[in-house]
Protein backbone atom coordinates (compact mmCIF):
# COMPACT_ATOMS: atom_id res chain seq x y z
CA UNK A 1 0.00 0.00 0.00
CA UNK A 2 2.89 2.39 0.70
CA UNK A 3 4.18 1.99 -2.87
CA UNK A 4 0.67 2.31 -4.28
CA UNK A 5 0.14 5.52 -2.28
CA UNK A 6 3.41 7.02 -3.52
CA UNK A 7 2.50 6.16 -7.11
CA UNK A 8 -0.97 7.68 -6.63
CA UNK A 9 0.57 10.89 -5.26
CA UNK A 10 2.88 11.19 -8.26
CA UNK A 11 -0.03 10.70 -10.68
CA UNK A 12 -2.13 13.17 -8.67
CA UNK A 13 0.42 15.90 -9.27
CA UNK A 14 0.70 15.03 -12.96
CA UNK A 15 -3.10 15.05 -13.28
CA UNK A 16 -3.33 18.57 -11.87
CA UNK A 17 -0.50 19.83 -14.08
CA UNK A 18 -2.20 18.44 -17.16
CA UNK A 19 -5.70 19.56 -16.12
CA UNK A 20 -4.65 23.15 -15.44
CA UNK A 21 -2.17 23.52 -18.27
CA UNK A 22 -4.40 25.31 -20.79
CA UNK A 23 -6.80 26.98 -18.36
CA UNK A 24 -6.95 30.67 -17.53
CA UNK A 25 -6.22 31.14 -13.83
CA UNK A 26 -8.87 33.78 -13.12
CA UNK A 27 -11.59 31.99 -15.08
CA UNK A 28 -10.85 28.64 -13.46
CA UNK A 29 -10.73 30.01 -9.91
CA UNK A 30 -14.00 31.91 -10.47
CA UNK A 31 -15.64 28.71 -11.72
CA UNK A 32 -14.23 26.73 -8.81
CA UNK A 33 -15.45 29.25 -6.24
CA UNK A 34 -18.96 29.04 -7.70
CA UNK A 35 -18.74 25.24 -7.44
CA UNK A 36 -17.85 25.52 -3.74
CA UNK A 37 -20.62 28.06 -3.13
CA UNK A 38 -23.12 25.63 -4.64
CA UNK A 39 -21.84 22.81 -2.47
CA UNK A 40 -22.01 24.95 0.68
CA UNK A 41 -25.60 25.77 -0.21
CA UNK A 42 -26.41 22.03 -0.31
CA UNK A 43 -25.35 21.65 3.32
CA UNK A 44 -26.73 24.95 4.61
CA UNK A 45 -29.36 23.13 6.69
CA UNK A 46 -26.53 21.33 8.53
CA UNK A 47 -24.17 24.25 9.04
CA UNK A 48 -23.89 27.82 7.88
CA UNK A 49 -20.26 28.76 7.38
CA UNK A 50 -20.38 32.32 8.65
CA UNK A 51 -17.28 34.28 9.60
CA UNK A 52 -17.37 32.96 13.17
CA UNK A 53 -16.75 29.36 12.09
CA UNK A 54 -13.27 27.87 12.14
CA UNK A 55 -12.56 25.60 9.17
CA UNK A 56 -10.00 23.00 8.15
CA UNK A 57 -9.67 21.88 4.52
CA UNK A 58 -8.01 18.45 4.65
CA UNK A 59 -6.41 17.34 1.40
CA UNK A 60 -7.07 20.77 -0.06
CA UNK A 61 -5.25 20.48 -3.38
CA UNK A 62 -4.43 23.70 -5.28
CA UNK A 63 -8.00 25.06 -5.30
CA UNK A 64 -9.81 23.58 -2.32
CA UNK A 65 -12.79 24.97 -0.49
CA UNK A 66 -10.43 27.38 1.28
CA UNK A 67 -10.59 29.64 -1.81
CA UNK A 68 -14.31 30.28 -1.16
CA UNK A 69 -13.97 31.20 2.54
CA UNK A 70 -12.01 34.47 2.67
CA UNK A 71 -13.74 35.64 5.87
CA UNK A 72 -13.07 32.51 7.91
CA UNK A 73 -10.17 31.34 9.98
CA UNK A 74 -9.01 28.45 7.74
CA UNK A 75 -6.29 25.84 7.96
CA UNK A 76 -5.57 23.98 4.69
CA UNK A 77 -3.40 20.87 4.55
CA UNK A 78 -2.02 18.75 1.73
CA UNK A 79 1.18 16.72 1.28
CA UNK A 80 1.70 18.23 -2.20
CA UNK A 81 1.34 21.94 -1.35
CA UNK A 82 4.91 22.84 -2.30
CA UNK A 83 4.69 20.91 -5.54
CA UNK A 84 1.44 22.65 -6.50
CA UNK A 85 3.04 26.01 -5.85
CA UNK A 86 6.22 25.19 -7.75
CA UNK A 87 4.76 23.27 -10.68
CA UNK A 88 1.49 25.06 -11.46
CA UNK A 89 0.73 28.77 -11.87
CA UNK A 90 -2.69 28.42 -10.21
CA UNK A 91 -1.67 28.14 -6.58
CA UNK A 92 0.34 30.60 -4.53
CA UNK A 93 0.11 30.63 -0.74
CA UNK A 94 0.54 34.41 -0.82
CA UNK A 95 -2.80 34.74 -2.68
CA UNK A 96 -4.57 33.57 0.50
CA UNK A 97 -3.11 35.55 3.41
CA UNK A 98 -5.91 34.47 5.74
CA UNK A 99 -5.22 30.75 5.29
CA UNK A 100 -2.72 28.79 7.36
CA UNK A 101 -1.21 26.21 5.01
CA UNK A 102 0.38 23.05 6.41
CA UNK A 103 2.27 20.61 4.19
CA UNK A 104 1.31 17.23 5.63
CA UNK A 105 -0.87 14.23 4.99
CA UNK A 106 -4.22 13.93 6.75
CA UNK A 107 -3.06 11.06 8.95
CA UNK A 108 0.13 12.84 10.04
CA UNK A 109 -1.41 16.20 10.92
CA UNK A 110 -0.25 17.40 14.33
CA UNK A 111 -3.50 18.70 15.81
CA UNK A 112 -2.05 20.39 18.93
CA UNK A 113 -5.49 20.05 20.47
CA UNK A 114 -7.07 22.51 18.02
CA UNK A 115 -10.71 21.77 17.11
CA UNK A 116 -12.65 23.11 14.13
CA UNK A 117 -16.33 23.91 13.60
CA UNK A 118 -16.22 22.57 10.04
CA UNK A 119 -13.93 19.80 8.81
CA UNK A 120 -13.89 19.46 5.02
CA UNK A 121 -12.30 16.55 3.18
CA UNK A 122 -13.32 16.95 -0.44
CA UNK A 123 -12.53 14.04 -2.74
CA UNK A 124 -9.41 13.34 -0.70
CA UNK A 125 -10.09 10.62 1.88
CA UNK A 126 -9.45 7.83 -0.63
CA UNK A 127 -6.11 9.45 -1.52
CA UNK A 128 -4.65 8.85 1.93
CA UNK A 129 -2.14 6.19 2.93
CA UNK A 130 -4.05 4.80 5.94
CA UNK A 131 -7.77 5.38 5.46
CA UNK A 132 -8.94 4.38 8.94
CA UNK A 133 -6.37 6.71 10.47
CA UNK A 134 -7.55 9.38 8.05
CA UNK A 135 -11.16 9.10 9.22
CA UNK A 136 -10.07 9.10 12.86
CA UNK A 137 -8.14 12.32 12.23
CA UNK A 138 -11.24 13.96 10.72
CA UNK A 139 -13.16 13.09 13.88
CA UNK A 140 -10.34 14.13 16.18
CA UNK A 141 -10.06 17.68 14.82
CA UNK A 142 -13.83 18.26 14.76
CA UNK A 143 -15.31 20.26 17.64
CA UNK A 144 -18.36 19.01 19.52
CA UNK A 145 -21.43 20.19 17.56
CA UNK A 146 -19.16 20.73 14.57
CA UNK A 147 -19.59 18.98 11.24
CA UNK A 148 -17.45 16.74 9.08
CA UNK A 149 -18.10 17.11 5.35
CA UNK A 150 -16.65 14.43 3.08
CA UNK A 151 -17.06 13.99 -0.66
CA UNK A 152 -16.32 10.53 -2.02
CA UNK A 153 -16.34 8.41 -5.15
CA UNK A 154 -18.35 5.33 -4.11
CA UNK A 155 -18.28 2.17 -6.20
CA UNK A 156 -21.56 1.07 -7.78
CA UNK A 157 -20.50 -2.54 -8.49
CA UNK A 158 -18.70 -4.97 -6.20
CA UNK A 159 -16.94 -6.61 -9.14
CA UNK A 160 -15.16 -3.44 -10.18
CA UNK A 161 -14.49 -2.46 -6.58
CA UNK A 162 -12.53 -5.65 -5.98
CA UNK A 163 -10.96 -5.55 -9.43
CA UNK A 164 -9.68 -2.00 -8.87
CA UNK A 165 -8.21 -3.09 -5.55
CA UNK A 166 -6.12 -5.66 -7.43
CA UNK A 167 -5.13 -3.60 -10.47
CA UNK A 168 -4.60 0.17 -10.90
CA UNK A 169 -7.88 0.78 -12.74
CA UNK A 170 -8.25 3.98 -10.72
CA UNK A 171 -4.62 4.86 -10.14
CA UNK A 172 -5.21 8.20 -8.40
CA UNK A 173 -7.08 6.52 -5.54
CA UNK A 174 -5.30 3.79 -3.55
CA UNK A 175 -8.56 2.95 -1.70
CA UNK A 176 -11.67 1.53 -3.32
CA UNK A 177 -14.95 1.39 -1.35
CA UNK A 178 -18.72 1.55 -1.75
CA UNK A 179 -21.11 3.89 0.03
CA UNK A 180 -21.91 1.50 2.89
CA UNK A 181 -18.23 0.99 3.62
CA UNK A 182 -17.68 4.75 3.82
CA UNK A 183 -20.64 4.93 6.19
CA UNK A 184 -18.99 2.31 8.37
CA UNK A 185 -15.82 4.40 8.63
CA UNK A 186 -17.83 7.41 9.78
CA UNK A 187 -20.04 5.45 12.18
CA UNK A 188 -17.07 4.45 14.33
CA UNK A 189 -17.57 7.36 16.69
CA UNK A 190 -20.11 9.72 18.21
CA UNK A 191 -21.40 11.12 14.93
CA UNK A 192 -24.87 11.73 13.53
CA UNK A 193 -24.76 11.16 9.79
CA UNK A 194 -27.21 12.97 7.50
CA UNK A 195 -28.74 11.52 4.35
CA UNK A 196 -26.04 11.42 1.65
CA UNK A 197 -26.28 13.94 -1.17
CA UNK A 198 -25.73 12.53 -4.66
CA UNK A 199 -23.55 15.03 -6.50
CA UNK A 200 -22.95 13.12 -9.73
CA UNK A 201 -23.85 9.72 -11.17
CA UNK A 202 -21.37 7.81 -13.33
CA UNK A 203 -21.04 4.20 -14.39
CA UNK A 204 -18.27 3.00 -12.07
CA UNK A 205 -18.76 5.49 -9.24
CA UNK A 206 -21.38 7.77 -7.79
CA UNK A 207 -20.02 10.96 -6.27
CA UNK A 208 -21.57 11.63 -2.86
CA UNK A 209 -21.43 14.29 -0.20
CA UNK A 210 -21.56 12.96 3.37
CA UNK A 211 -22.19 15.23 6.34
CA UNK A 212 -21.77 14.06 9.94
CA UNK A 213 -22.31 16.10 13.09
CA UNK A 214 -20.13 15.38 16.11
CA UNK A 215 -22.58 15.13 18.99
CA UNK A 216 -20.08 14.46 21.78
CA UNK A 217 -16.35 14.12 22.40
Amino acid sequence: MNLRWKIAQWFELQWWRQYLRNKDKEDYLAWKKNYWYGLLNKISTEIKIDASKSVIDMGCGPAGIFIALPDNKVTAIDPLLDEYEQQTHFFKKSDYPGVRFVKTSIENLETEGIKYDAVFCMNAINHVHEIECGFEKLKDVCAVNGVIVVSIDAHNFSFFKYLFRLIPGDILHPHQYDLNEYYNFLEKGELRISTPVLLKHEFFFDHYLLVAKKVQA
